[in-house]
């Protein structure tokens, strides 16, 4: 199994949506720095704190030293505030966002935009691509990482050749390539990040989403593949980021009725950019979205209210 890849004192808490995956850094003394990268989404605050814990405890650890967030979309970091208020420890965010989250600028911060939700937190430092950070027992590099999202960092530690690939890199593609939706370059981007991990001696990936892997240049190939679907016809990506964000929202619903679905789909701003993009009307949009879902088997409607299917 890849994770067996793993070298003492890194632990993969593999989760499943709405959550990105948390890795523990722990140190082999009880002095030593404890890091989790990425907490979650909000929504599962309680279970990332549960899960933290008994790490805590199965390695006699005194407690969290610090959050770091490979980037602030709400699947990463929601679990910040709860944890923060559990443990004392910092939070660490990618130097980009610095000011949007010291003032809480809703405009900049994606939840709103994306229709998600993410409590409030403050942060006590900053990630800055070039620079080093210790992580448990082990120096990370911290790479920029921009594509799926610009100010998106991931970090790699070259003694193991592990790299935590965040969104960047999945086993079977990337994160929605969500700068692309309202207009801003992303598809270039995509492919330099895919360049930069090529470039890098990895024996592992620790992705945001699903099982450690090791096979780079298979899990490449298929990013590389899906990249130039999607950049081939800008709608492609319009049409996946609406998807992925509806059933996003609705896998945290689990049901919800047709009429509040509307509602929340007519005054998400990036619904409203995907419907410009794919020149529909919002009223089309509207009944088109909910519709797909449905026909692709990820959703059901019935008596008027939409249900998530697995």
């Amino acid at each position: 199994m890849p994770t067996r890849l793993l070298p003492p004192g890194i632990k993969v808490f593999e989760r499943g949506w709405l959550s990105a995956n948390n890795i523990f850094h722990f140190g082999d003394d009880e002095v030593s720095d404890v890091t989790l990268v990425d907490s979650g989404y909000c929504a599962h605050a309680s279970l990332t704190v549960d899960l933290v814990r008994n790490a805590l405890k199965r390695h006699a650890l005194p407690g969290l030293n610090k959050i770091v967030n490979t980037h602030l979309h709400s699947d990463h970091c929601g679990g910040n505030a709860t944890l923060a208020k559990t443990f004392d420890c910092d939070i660490l965010i990618p130097v980009a966002e610095d000011r949007a989250v010291a003032d809480w600028n809703e405009s900049v911060l994606s939840y709103q935009n994306l229709g998600q939700e993410c409590p409030r937190f403050t942060h006590q430092g900053l990630l800055v691509p070039g620079q080093e950070i210790l992580l448990g027992r082990y120096v990370w590099q911290i790479l920029s990482a921009p594509g799926h999202d610009p100010h998106s960092i991931m970090l790699y530690q070259a003694e193991h050749g592990i790299l935590i690939s965040a969104d960047a890199l999945w086993e079977e593609g990337f994160g929605v390539i969500f700068p692309e939706l309202w207009g801003e370059p992303g598809f270039e981007e995509v492919a330099q990040t895919l360049d930069l991990i090529e470039s890098l001696p990895i024996s592992l990936v620790i992705p945001g989403h699903g099982s450690p892997f090791s096979d780079l240049a298979g899990s490449l190939a298929t990013a590389r593949s899906r990249l130039d679907y999607l950049a081939s016809d800008s709608d492609r990506n319009a049409r996946h980021g609406a998807k992925v964000l509806l059933k996003y929202k609705l896998i945290e619903w689990r049901t919800q009725d047709i009429g509040l679905v509307n509602h929340w789909i007519a005054n998400t701003p990036a619904m409203n950019s995907a419907a410009k993009q794919l020149n529909m009307d919002l009223e089309e949009f509207i009944k088109w979205l909910p519709q797909t879902l449905v026909k692709s088997g990820a959703a059901k409607l019935e008596e008027n209210r939409l249900i998530d299917q697995a």
